[in-house]
């Protein structure tokens, strides 16, 4: 049971479990009426489901399929689990018992909860799994990232009865696209000796950059307007600030500035919770 839970935590990538959990709470709080909707067991449940079983999902499959790549990857090993042959067994049953308690939340959910929630794992798997592999596909591989945004959806969905609002999520698209082609920068060259074409292969490190630049200035502006241009919606300026600070300091490394980015979505994530949740306690 040991081997079991610390192979469970390794593969889910504790640093990213606050991609899944913390969209869920902001789009929770954005959705709910009153406060007093984080005292709702449904909220709980999906609060645990989305910080730990969805990222041992996600990371999971991604570690199954990704097999070859990841032995050329110089983050694997060190920075992130890289998954050994005799782990794989062990892999399996975990990611058996994840879509087993999948299963269930399904079947206790309303149909459109079921919608977003399936379109979640639809995402979740073939971002990695063939026959679809998206990670593989230019433009639909940071388009499927998605899925990152599905919780937040789904928390949304959950506190307010309805989806959110559409440039909601644009904002969420824009973001997100902007992260991942971001963290796929640091892998070109591996991703490139594997035959695995991103976006960020086909682009080169310069372009895809300033594709981030454009990215997460779409979204800042409709973070901003979103909010009716609250001073302190002016502190998501900090991530076009990024891909702009790599492309003007030349001394300024994209590898190491990625494990950075982390920090950054938990403080201004964190800003917007306790921003949203204040409004709807006053």
């Amino acid at each position: 049971m040991t081997r079991l839970l610390s192979l469970a935590v390794s593969v889910s990538r504790f640093r990213f479990w606050i991609y899944t959990g913390g969209t869920y709470v902001v789009g929770y709080a954005l959705g709910m009426g009153s406060w007093e909707a984080f005292f709702l067991p449904a909220y709980t449940v999906y609060l645990v489901y989305f910080f730990f079983p969805a990222n041992l999902f996600i990371y999971g499959v991604n570690d199954w399929w990704d097999r070859e790549t990841d032995r050329l990857n110089p983050k694997k090993g060190g920075k992130e689990h890289l998954l050994r042959d005799r782990e794989r067994r062990d892999l399996f049953g975990l990611l058996a018992a994840v879509s087993a308690l999948s299963l269930l939340l399904l079947l206790v959910q309303t149909p459109p909860e079921m919608v977003v929630f399936s379109t979640f794992l639809f995402l979740a798997y073939f971002y990695s799994a063939p026959p679809l592999r998206f990670k593989d596909v230019p433009v639909l591989d940071f388009s499927s990232n998605m899925l990152y945004i599905m919780p937040g959806v789904f928390g949304y969905l959950l506190a307010a009865g309805s989806l959110p609002p559409l440039a909601l999520l644009a904002a969420g698209y824009f973001h997100i696209a902007a992260m991942h082609l971001f963290s796929a920068v640091p892998d070109i060259a591996a991703d490139r000796a594997a035959g695995v074409r991103t976006t960020a292969v086909v682009l080169g490190e310069r372009r895809s950059l300033l594709l981030c630049l454009l990215f997460w200035s779409v979204f800042a502006a409709l973070v901003i307007v979103l909010a009716g241009f609250h001073p302190l919606s002016f502190a998501v300026l900090l991530f076009p600030a990024v891909p702009l600070a790599l492309l003007t300091v030349r001394t300024l490394k994209t590898a190491s500035v990625y494990w950075y980015l982390p920090y950054l979505n938990t403080g201004l994530g964190g800003l917007a919770f306790a921003a949203v949740t204040l409004s709807k306690v006053v």
